[in-house]
């Protein structure tokens, strides 16, 4: 059994935990997730056993549920936003004590050893692993985390719109940073789900002029309720050429528009991890004029931590649509299909 301190939470008296899998990858209307009865996870040498309060629902669980990403573990457990409480310590654990309010996020464990971990880029990592893809994440009941890759939790913001910055929040700063955007300058998003509308959020605050574009017409409403300068259609010109831009979309086709919206010297950076092809470019309307192109790869810890202090200091805010755990399957159908404004979060320890 996992080592507990004192005040530790009740063990369940069920030897099993409610968890959704992904039983087979499949188009979600084929309902490629199920739920299944889980042993609860022991946690091992390092690892905390987090009790899931919430879990966000990210376009990333879509991928592995759809099998775009491909299988990494049969039947595993999605979800990477998580927020839950330690309930259970490994041997060996001194970061978090039992009680204590933890996130999970996408990256879970890296090798420390290659060269990209030794530079600094763990993100990169030739032998990293991530939750809800190598291991099982927050669609269940608890999840076992390294205590290394949990973060702690800033005070003052309740579990449903913390869990969004752990992965929306944590790639759409990175994708910003990708872009190099001075002060001031003029940035376009192409998409507004989930992460872009966090992204405008930030960039706002530090002065960014921001354009939207996207073809949903609740969206171009939200993002200019959050401060954006204009909302337009996905092709739409920007009002003046951008000094940067983010493609949220995972369409490829978004791609040669949104490096023609690009002034000289402009950076496009795709935040996505799945992203469909990309059409020709033209070398003189795409790229000539040292216009740049940058994918962004996962996210590092110090991401993840720079992120959670910047959302608090400038009072970043989730528009948040929660769901049921028992309606973890229509939580992403309602993703795949676009009837989701903001983020969708599941309630996972709230159900009775």
């Amino acid at each position: 059994m996992a080592e507990t301190h004192d005040g530790a939470m009740p063990v369940p008296a069920d030897t099993d935990m409610d968890a959704w899998v992904v039983e087979q990858p499949a188009p979600v209307a084929e309902e490629p997730l199920r739920r299944r009865r889980r042993p609860w996870p022991e946690p091992g040498p390092g690892q905390v056993r987090v009790r899931v309060t919430v879990c966000g629902v990210c376009r990333t669980d879509l991928h592995v549920a759809e099998g775009d990403l491909p299988v990494h573990r049969p039947e595993v457990v999605p979800g990477h936003e998580i927020v839950g409480s330690v309930d259970a310590l490994g041997p060996g654990c001194r970061r978090f004590a039992v009680g204590d309010r933890v996130g999970v996020a996408w990256l879970a464990s890296t090798c420390g050893s290659c060269r990209f971990c030794r530079r600094g880029d763990e993100n990169l990592c030739e032998r990293a692993t991530f939750t809800g893809w190598d291991h099982d994440g927050g669609y269940a009941e608890a999840a076992v985390v390294d205590e290394a890759y949990a973060y702690r939790l800033p005070e003052g913001l309740p579990d449903e719109q913390l869990a969004p910055l752990l992965c929306a929040g944590i790639i759409g700063y990175r994708a910003l940073r990708r872009t190099d955007l001075r002060p001031g300058g003029r940035l376009g998003l192409y998409g507004f789900g989930a992460s872009a509308h966090l992204t405008a959020q930030i960039a706002v605050g530090q002065g960014a002029e921001v354009h939207v574009f996207t073809r949903s017409a609740a969206a171009r409403r939200l993002a200019l309720q959050l401060g954006a300068a204009s909302a337009g259609e996905t092709d739409a010109p920007p009002p003046a050429p951008l000094d940067a831009a983010i493609v949220f979309a995972p369409a490829g086709e978004v791609v040669p528009a949104a490096l023609a919206a690009l002034d000289r010297g402009g950076v496009l950076a795709v935040a996505g991890i799945h992203l469909s092809d990309i059409p020709p470019l033209s070398y003189h309307d795409h790229l000539f004029q040292e216009r740049q192109l940058r994918s962004v790869t996962a996210n590092t810890r110090n991401d993840g931590e720079e992120l959670l202090r910047l959302a608090t200091r400038l009072g970043v805010r989730s528009t948040v649509t929660t769901y049921p755990f028992a309606e973890a399957d229509r939580a992403l159908r309602d993703l795949a299909e676009d009837r989701i404004n903001g983020v969708a979060v599941l309630q996972v320890g709230h159900e009775g």
